[in-house]
């Protein structure tokens, strides 16, 4: 297992966000976290990502436990994440966000940088090659120089999800990537995460409300209701779960996955 969560819980101020969440994620798959707004879903991300402590539970990955610990240090284990919210420097270009993404990776220090050492120099090759590979998979080349302020919204979940990649995580942790976005730009993403999962061999959680895509995406589903755990196994399987059809989305809403 890449990632295991057990018994994983998370209180605040006595409002219960995540009770008692185990799960697994395996090597090389594609896994959807779903469930109704205040399900707890972006709370365990943080969980898992270190943005929050844990009340009680462990997060382990590759076998190593990492609860407790910073954002910085969980992305360099090799967990990466995308927010919401797009967390980009807008008046900055596309190359330098994807630069900055690069960091985790980085071996030179002040110094080195200041004086352009060798170690600068090779950073900054294996940078420069990262950034045209990422380029390409998510179709912005065309845009490296222009300011990330010029593009469009979907343009920018697309650039948001590539800064997360350009770390080479194992893991990577997609929190509504087309949340906001029309149907035209949700296929474009659609299809990009699963050119990362199928390309690039990264393997992915996924949270998100439309269901149609992740019916598409997911080889597996794990349906989350006051912050623990009522369902989980193959969408199809999900889809006609009676405890998720009354929880969660309703059954005409489940009938146009169909």
């Amino acid at each position: 297992m890449l990632l295991q969560v057990r018994n994983l819980s998370k209180h605040f101020a006595g409002l219960v966000a995540v009770q008692d969440v185990s799960l697994e994620v395996s090597k090389g798959e594609l896994l959807a976290i779903v469930g109704p707004n205040g399900a707890g879903k972006s709370v365990l991300f943080g969980l898992v990502s270190g943005m929050l402590k844990p009340t009680g539970g462990k997060v382990l990955f590759q076998g190593q436990e990492i609860t407790g610990m910073r954002p910085h240090q969980v992305a360099r284990k090799g967990i990466a994440r995308t927010f919401q919210t797009t967390a980009l420097f807008d008046q900055l270009r596309v190359a330098d966000n994807l630069a900055l993404g690069y960091r985790l990776r980085t071996r030179s220090g002040f110094w080195s940088t200041l004086l352009h050492t060798r170690s600068w120099a090779q950073d900054r090759q294996r940078a420069m090659a990262r950034v045209v590979e990422i380029l390409e998979i998510i179709g912005l080349k065309e845009k490296v120089f222009r300011p990330v302020s010029t593009l469009s919204q979907a343009e920018q979940r697309k650039l948001a999800i590539a800064v997360a990649l350009m770390g080479e995580p194992s893991l990577l942790l997609l929190d509504e990537p087309t949340g906001g976005l029309v149907e035209e730009d949700t296929r474009e993403i659609t299809e990009l995460i699963r050119r990362i999962h199928q390309e690039l061999k990264v393997t992915i959680c996924l949270i998100e409300h439309k269901m149609r895509m992740v019916m598409e995406l997911a080889q597996r589903m794990v349906v989350l209701n006051f912050g623990s755990i009522i369902a989980e196994g193959p969408p199809r399987q999900i889809a006609q779960d009676p405890r998720v059809i009354e929880a969660y989305l309703g059954v005409d809403h489940f009938a146009e996955t169909q």
